[in-house]
């Protein structure tokens, strides 16, 4: 077997050393984009084994597509570094994977439609973010049309206003569950409360992401991404300690913990006015919370958007819908917009 690289440099030194060549003198754009852990950094040895080589997106206006397809195709060499450029699996036919078509035919593919020409706010909400990171991430070789940096560019985040909705619509998930976590223990469902800490973990994490302004990966990469983040070196001991007690009082206190470590980093942005970052009791009861409505209230009272502000603080597409068949497609989770425009009248 070849020696490995990176997919993003092996993809990179592939256009640099043979398909540029083969584009010759037509305007365009190329990168490594779209699905596959090489375009997230994350790929290793064995991602070798599926979908994996010398690949990449060449954008070219669409008078253009058919010569330089056919050029590409001709002039590829079977291999590069010891590596098949051609090549299937699964269900996937052995072929090329040098991606040639117009920048707006991919993002209609991609994301459900040309987001060159701006996003809706609602648009906004039901774009999963493992999609835009797709878009956003990975790396760009040439941008000779001077389309495609200028559209990351603009993807790379949220505007102003949906990013405060969306934190706050985190913080609500959050305190809509955290005292289940000692409820559940205190009628000796072991099995419930290690379940709520999970799903309280992943919320915080998620949480995380949207504070220090990254999309968030798909499952198998989230704990990777997350890793990467300012919150994990003091977030993240605490989760893996929640995570790991085997009993309530070891896992009552990684909560506080990570908890109040989240609550610190928030009030840190000045997103919102300062919010006491210290737990305490869930009405009457001695179930240590942070009550995460607080945030998500003054989240939400900061926006500007009067329908953003009116909805019910159920977030956006991936806050709202944890299907991969929804959040994996592009345009799928479009189809749920109906439910965004009527949210005021279907839920309280």
């Amino acid at each position: 077997m070849p020696q490995f690289a990176p997919g993003r440099e092996l993809s990179r030194a592939f256009y640099e050393e043979v398909v540029r060549a083969l584009v010759g003198d037509v305007e365009h754009s190329a990168g490594l984009l779209g699905w596959g852990s090489d375009v997230l950094g994350f790929d290793t040895e064995r991602s070798t084994d599926h979908g994996w080589g010398p690949r990449m997106r060449v954008f070219v206006r669409a008078p253009e597509v058919e010569r330089v397809r056919s050029a590409v195709e001709a002039g590829l060499p079977d291999e590069f570094r010891g590596w098949p450029t051609r090549y299937g699996w699964d269900a996937v036919p052995v072929s090329s994977h040098v991606d040639v078509r117009p920048l707006g035919e991919w993002l209609e593919r991609q994301l459900g439609y040309d987001a060159r020409t701006g996003l809706t706010t609602l648009q906004w909400l039901t774009t999963p973010q493992q999609l835009l990171l797709e878009v956003t991430g990975g790396e760009v070789f040439w941008d000779g049309t001077r389309e495609l940096e200028p559209l990351r560019k603009e993807l790379a985040w949220y505007p102003d206003d949906v990013w405060r909705w969306l934190v706050g619509c985190q913080w609500w998930r959050i305190d809509q569950e955290e005292p289940f976590v000692a409820r559940a223990a205190e009628v000796g469902d072991e099995l419930g409360s290690r379940v709520v800490a999970a799903r309280l973990a992943r919320d915080v994490m998620r949480l995380g992401f949207l504070l220090e302004r990254h999309y968030a990966p798909y499952a198998k990469w989230l704990g990777s991404a997350f890793a990467q983040l300012d919150c994990a070196t003091d977030v993240g001991p605490a989760l893996r300690r929640l995570l790991a007690a085997d009993d309530f009082a070891a896992r009552g206190s990684a909560w506080v913990e990570a908890i109040e470590a989240v609550a610190r980093r928030h009030n840190a942005l000045g997103l919102t006015e300062h919010l006491e970052p210290t737990v305490r009791d869930f009405h009457s009861r001695s179930f240590r919370v942070i009550d995460g409505g607080r945030f998500a209230t003054a989240c939400i009272e900061s926006v500007s958007d009067d329908w953003l502000r009116g909805l019910p603080r159920v977030g956006a597409i991936d806050q709202l819908l944890d299907s991969t068949d929804v959040l994996s497609v592009g345009g799928v989770a479009h189809r749920m917009a109906g439910f965004y425009r009527s949210a005021t009248s279907i839920l309280p």
